[in-house]
């Protein structure tokens, strides 16, 4: 249970603060309308970071990411009994969260009437700069495996001030290689929060825009995989 409590909240304020985020950019007479993507990717980071912080004290790893829990299992770095939990904290949290994001900002939903204004699934979960699926896998691909790689070998990423070199790890990529796809990294950061802006009464919402959801969730997977494969590789 400290397993899926620790991810389930760490997971959650992940998602309030990263969509909260976003929300404030996209929303119609929000204050932070308009910010740039230096906004977006050190609100991410920072938010990955009390989020961490939140799950380590509550006693998980504090992961917050199905791309960390299931390649690290599959590697042998997590014990296989312990991933349902992690995993159900992980989207049960990141839908909460969206939950919540929905009711802070409700009346910024209610002024902006259409996606045209900003209304968006993006709010909530990733959308590519330039649609092309093969790229966009590929970016998704990329990210993952040098944020992944770099957990690798930063060890124990709960304790002192390493929750915040995993924020700054979010946000150098974010600003480095997070602009073509939004940088999901993570399936529960993206299928959750989406999940909630599809099926919960938004005012005003557009799309869920699913077709697309293939990407943020096989490609993470993907890159992390092979981030563990190659750290594997590299200290035989």
């Amino acid at each position: 249970m400290h397993g899926f409590i620790g991810e389930f909240f760490g997971t959650m304020i992940l998602i309030v603060l990263g969509c909260g985020a976003c929300a404030s950019v996209n929303l119609k007479q929000s204050y932070g309308r308009g910010s740039n993507w230096w906004y977006i990717s050190i609100s991410w980071g920072l938010a990955v970071t009390m989020g961490v912080y939140v799950a380590g004290f509550l006693g998980s790893q504090g992961h917050l990411n199905p791309a960390v829990t299931i390649p690290y299992a599959i590697f042998g770095l997590f014990p296989w009994h312990s991933v349902l939990p992690y995993l159900s904290g992980q989207f049960f949290g990141a839908f909460v969260g969206a939950i919540i994001v929905i009711i802070q900002f409700y009346p910024q939903f209610k002024v902006t009437k259409t996606p045209k204004e900003g209304n968006t699934v993006g709010i909530f979960a990733t959308r590519p700069a330039i649609k092309n699926g093969l790229f966009n896998f590929l970016s998704e691909f990329i990210a993952t495996f040098a944020f992944i790689f770099i957990l690798l070998n930063l060890g124990n990423f709960t304790s002192g001030l390493k929750p915040f070199m995993v924020g700054l790890v979010i946000a150098v990529i974010g600003t480095c290689l997070g602009s073509t796809t939004g940088f999901a990294l993570n399936p529960a950061r993206d299928w959750s929060p989406r999940l909630a802006y599809t099926i919960l009464p938004v005012p005003n919402k557009g799309k869920g825009e699913w077709s697309y959801a293939w990407v943020p969730m096989l490609g993470p997977l993907a890159g992390s995989l092979f981030a563990c494969w190659i750290e594997q590789l590299a200290t035989i």
